[in-house]
């Protein structure tokens, strides 16, 4: 009698640990339909979700809605052999009209020297400064739900700056930064991002007709954790300077506080880089207006 009694409750254990692995499964499930159709609403323009890069993000969401905005604040820090580069930034972007974003960022540097390498020869270290005025725009042209798939092309117009310590002694404008790019991601099911940014880099400096090319490209792979807006992923900045390739892998992770608040973490282990160490990156982001 006892031995049946066991074998009725162990059985009964395990229904009930089945159950709720089953509950929990399916409210998992839902949290996510729930999230994605908040984006994705079959009952006005259509729109994709996509993870958004941390590092070199988008100008707007693709597929953005008329009305959409965003703010972020972002600072860094970059290990180099002779000097710490301390990166601060703030934009705002906004979509103007449906599928058409803007964006105005002001991005910092201030470089302080590495104890000692002033005494190395030929050591330089930059001087702090405003790096520019950053104004930029992004068309999505093709948002397909069926594909889960989102084609953007952009442009960003950088007013290059002098540093700090001229201002009042001439011109502070440097020069011109000409950036047109393009954007394709894709969701595969519903958690797993990827995403491809890439574009010439052109920039001239004042009074000079020479140019200089850089080719940048940018890929990126996120894991939305289910149910939230959460999600792990990695980066790889690539940039091609004539026959020099340089690489920096940027793991991150995007943790939501709010609604409308979240914030995103990065790190910068570069690849055969020659005078740049690891690197770290904060990026708040918050939503004003955004309901969830």
């Amino acid at each position: 009698m006892r031995l049946l009694t066991c074998i009725l409750a162990v059985f009964l254990l395990s229904v009930s640990g089945l159950y709720a692995q089953k509950r929990n499964k399916l409210q998992t499930e839902t949290l996510d339909s729930i999230y994605i159709s908040e984006i994705e609403d079959r009952h006005i323009l259509p729109k994709v979700l996509h993870a958004e890069p941390l590092y070199i993000d988008l100008i707007r969401d693709l597929g953005a809605r008329k009305g959409e905005k965003e703010w972020n604040v972002g600072t860094g820090l970059t290990d180099n052999n002779n000097y710490d580069e301390y990166l601060a930034l703030v934009e705002y972007e906004w979509a103007v009209a449906d599928r058409l974003g803007l964006e105005v960022e002001l991005p910092f540097s201030f470089y302080y020297p590495v104890p000692g390498s002033n005494d190395a020869p030929g050591s330089t270290v930059p001087r702090n400064k405003l790096n520019g005025l950053k104004l930029a725009a992004q068309w999505s042209f093709l948002v397909s739900e069926k594909a889960k798939t989102s084609l953007a092309l952009g442009y960003i117009h950088e007013f290059e700056m002098t540093e700090f310590r001229n201002y009042g002694k001439g011109p502070v404008w440097e020069g011109n930064l000409f950036n047109p790019f393009f954007v394709a991601a894709k969701r595969w099911g519903e958690n797993v991002h990827s995403l491809l940014y890439t574009g010439p880099q052109i920039t001239q400096h004042r009074g000079e007709n020479e140019l200089f090319f850089n080719w940048q490209i940018n890929s990126s792979f996120h894991y939305m954790i289910p149910g939230t807006r959460n999600f792990v992923g990695v980066e790889f900045n690539k940039e091609l300077i004539a026959n020099d390739f340089d690489m920096t892998i940027r793991p991150q992770m995007r943790l939501s506080i709010a609604d409308n608040l979240m914030v995103g973490i990065v790190s910068g282990i570069p690849i055969a880089r020659e005078n740049q160490r690891f690197s770290s990156f904060v990026r708040i982001i918050y939503e004003p207006g955004h309901r969830h």
